[in-house]
């Protein structure tokens, strides 16, 4: 969801890679349809392992609590986000967890996009 969301908010200035520690086989079907009520489409969506050259070729990386696992490399930007899980959850649960990641998406933007751009 968050990968969805910076895509879609920063209108594709900014290159979005998406990965996880332990990913699973397929994004959440609840997932994809919460962002589908939002206009974003993550249906297409192939989870993949969170790689340490994926971490190297990042200025920002935002974790979901994957502790030691994530790759650390000194002078990237790192934020741990805690949020719930929404696997296993139904829409009316995932709904507030989608919008807690579209305000931290637009307020790392408002940070890292200049304001003309």
């Amino acid at each position: 969801m968050a990968a969805g969301y910076m895509s879609a908010l920063s209108s594709g200035k900014i290159e979005v890679l998406s990965a996880g520690s332990e990913p699973k086989d397929e994004v959440n079907p609840v997932a994809i349809e919460a962002m589908a009520e939002e206009g974003i489409d993550i249906a297409n969506n192939v989870p993949k392992i969170l790689t340490p050259d994926a971490v190297e070729d990042s200025d920002v990386v935002i974790t979901m609590g994957c502790g030691d696992t994530c790759p650390i490399f000194p002078g990237k930007r790192y934020e741990d986000w805690d949020l719930a899980d929404p696997a296993g959850q139904g829409i009316d649960a995932v709904r507030p967890i989608r919008d807690d990641i579209k305000g931290r998406i637009r307020a790392l933007l408002a940070e890292i996009l200049p304001p003309d751009a």
